[in-house]
């Protein structure tokens, strides 16, 4: 895991490897730091299992490992500041119709609405089309996560489908809400993205 290999820089932030210490910390904010409050919107109806530390990190890793063979790694550490705030993933759906869905969570909250997760999602999602050959990129989330939706929809994505009554959060039912950007949409979009970005890949020089 080299943290130097790469970099998406933007205006605010930069998107880069996560070093094992930086693993670490996803841990602490996963399991051990008492304001936790993006579990409470990331994926609650499927409440994290007990792990200890070494367990978390050498899983994550892995899942690293299993993705050097493409273009674009799992995950991606996000930094402001030279900070580590949060992390952008993505997974495959379907690998055999190119078929992958995509994910952006901020762990301190202190870092919520001011466009980190704006700019961090828009850069991710557009590196992901000019490095994979996938015709689509998607989310999926719940309808209680009002800021994942209106992030989504504020980078282009659109609603595509609607679950109704299938999440499960403190006891009351969520729909389920699949979004997502066609290849053919977002070459328009990324001519005119939703703020000024300028984005780059290189060394990061944090």
């Amino acid at each position: 895991m080299n943290r130097d290999d790469f970099c998406l820089k933007g205006e605010k932030v930069n998107l880069r490897r996560l070093t094992i210490e930086e693993i670490e910390k996803i841990y602490f904010w996963n399991y051990e730091e008492e304001n936790r409050e993006h579990l409470k919107w990331n994926g609650p109806y499927a409440p994290l299992k007990p792990k200890e530390k070494e367990e978390f990190v050498q899983g994550y890793i892995k899942r690293l490992n299993d993705t050097e063979k493409y273009p674009v790694p799992a995950h991606l550490g996000i930094f402001t500041g030279g900070k580590f705030v949060g992390s952008v993933g993505w997974y495959w759906v379907d690998e055999r119709t190119n078929w992958l869905e995509n994910g952006l969570v901020i762990y301190d909250p202190a870092y919520w609405s001011g466009g980190i997760g704006t700019e961090a999602f828009w850069l991710w999602t557009d590196f992901i089309f000019r490095k994979m050959d996938v015709r689509r990129v998607g989310i999926s989330t719940w309808s209680g996560n009002i800021r994942m939706i209106k992030l989504a929809k504020k980078i282009g994505m659109m609603e595509e489908g609607r679950i109704r009554m299938a999440r499960i959060v403190n006891g009351q039912y969520y729909d389920s809400v699949k979004m997502g950007v066609l290849r053919e949409e977002w070459e328009e979009l990324r001519s005119r993205p939703p703020f000024r970005i300028q984005s780059s890949i290189g060394g990061c020089d944090e």
